[in-house]
C-alpha cells in the first residue's frame, strides 16, 4: 500500500505525543523504570522515527494520491493567513511570560490545530486529508485534555504584553523565512507560487 509509511509514521509520532493523555499510568511506569532521561530518550527516538516515516510517506504518496475534492480558489490565501496565526502561537510556546501563552495555556496545540485546519481547506488529496486530519484530531483532543487538567489543578499563568510583541516579531520573521524559502526546500511546494 502506497500510504503505509505515512500511516506508520503518524501512529508512531502522534502515538508518542498522545501517551500523556491516553496512557498516563504507562508513562509514569516507564519514567520510573527508565528514569526521566531514559524516558525522554525513548520518547524522542520513537517520535523522530515516526516523523521521518511520515515525511517520507507523505512525499511518496503525494505523487500518486487520489483527488477527493477540488479546493475553491482563494483557499491558498486563507491557508497563508491561518498559518501566520499558527506561527504566532507556535512562537508563544517558547517565549516565557507571554500573555498569549498565559491566556491559551497550550499554544503549541492551538498552533497545530490552526495549521492542520489551514492545510485541510487548501489540499483536497486523500493523502493530505489523512495527514492534516490526523494532526487536527490529535491537537483538538490534546488541547481539550490539557485545558481540563489545568482547570482541575487550578493552574494560573501570568503574561506581559511586551513578551507578546517579541512573540509577534519572531513569528513574522519565522513565517517569512519558512513561507518564502524553507517550505519549498523541505516540502516541495511554493506557498505563494513565486
Amino acid at each position: 500500500m502506497i500510504m503505509t509509511l505515512l500511516i506508520v509514521g503518524l501512529i508512531l509520532f502522534l502515538g508518542m505525543h498522545s501517551v500523556y493523555m491516553l496512557a498516563p499510568s504507562v508513562r509514569l511506569q516507564l519514567i520510573s523504570k527508565l528514569g526521566p532521561q531514559g524516558w525522554k530518550g525513548l520518547y524522542a527516538l520513537i517520535a523522530l522515527v515516526g516523523f521521518v516515516l511520515l515525511v517520507l510517506g507523505y512525499a511518496d504518496a503525494r505523487a500518486s494520491t487520489t483527488l477527493v475534492w477540488l479546493p475553491p480558489s482563494g483557499m491558498a490565501h486563507l491557508t497563508a493567513l491561518l498559518t501566520l496565526v499558527a506561527f504566532i502561537f507556535l512562537i508563544a510556546t517558547y517565549i516565557p511570560g507571554s500573555k498569549l501563552k498565559a491566556k491559551v495555556g497550550h499554544p503549541m496545540l492551538l498552533a497545530t490545530k490552526i495549521w492542520a485546519l489551514a492545510h485541510l481547506v487548501s489540499n483536497g488529496t486523500l493523502v493530505a486529508m489523512i495527514l492534516f486530519a490526523s494532526f487536527l484530531i490529535w491537537a483538538v483532543a490534546g488541547f481539550a485534555v490539557s485545558r481540563r487538567k489545568d482547570r482541575a489543578e487550578g493552574v494560573q499563568r501570568v503574561g506581559y504584553w511586551s513578551r507578546d510583541a517579541i512573540t509577534v516579531v519572531i513569528a513574522l520573521v519565522g513565517y517569512w523565512l519558512f513561507a518564502f524559502h524553507l517550505h519549498e526546500l523541505l516540502i516541495g511546494v511554493k506557498p505563494f507560487g513565486m
